[in-house]
């Protein structure tokens, strides 16, 4: 069964990786980066203070810890424990993935980072607004757009990048969880 799904998932990156052309190649690497998306962040952050006001570190200690827990369970302990290498990295698919630049990104790539942390941005924002903002669900699509770069690139498999959403999912259920808790201890304590 392992097999089969190592198989597939080689498949379908070969498959979404060969959908590349020289005039994208240098946006997708460039929107890969998490420097690129900085706005967001900023408009992120100023949606947490117009709707907060003075609990708004409540909150961001909420995402603060989604974010340390999708990033570090996925840097620090899947990558090391499962040592999956990325396609760019595996000898097998060499000439058969298209890379951009020479970017080959870490050694290894289960799971995803990228995912992890962008699916875990997304759910916590949208829990966190989406009875205030009715199209807080476009975090998602930028989360999969964000992921969608990883396999174009050719550093992630799409198992990396559902086992990294997942994951974010989770982080993002446990930040939310716990900037809630607090506030709501906040709000007790005040009345």
């Amino acid at each position: 069964m392992l097999e089969f799904l190592i198989d597939l998932d080689r498949k379908i990156l070969l498959f979404l990786n060969n959908f590349h052309t020289p005039w994208l190649d240098p946006v997708m690497l460039s929107i890969t980066k998490t420097v690129f998306w900085l706005p967001l962040y900023v408009f992120l952050l100023y949606l947490i203070v117009r709707n907060f006001k003075k609990d708004s570190w409540i909150v961001l200690i909420g995402i603060v810890i989604a974010i340390l827990l999708a990033d570090q369970i996925t840097s620090s302990i899947m990558k090391p424990f499962f040592e999956r290498l990325r396609p760019s990295r595996e000898p097998s698919l060499t000439g058969l993935v298209h890379l951009v630049n020479g970017y080959t990104g870490g050694k290894y790539g289960f799971a995803s980072s990228h995912a992890a942390n962008t699916f875990a941005t997304a759910l916590f924002f949208w829990l966190l607004l989406k009875d205030r903002y009715r199209w807080m669900w476009v975090l998602f699509a930028w989360a999969i757009l964000m992921t969608y770069t990883r396999i174009y690139l050719g550093v992630h498999y799409l198992g990396d990048i559902l086992a990294g959403m997942l994951i974010g999912f989770g982080a993002a259920w446990a930040g939310y969880k716990i900037q809630r808790w607090i506030r709501n201890k906040q709000s007790m304590a005040k009345g």
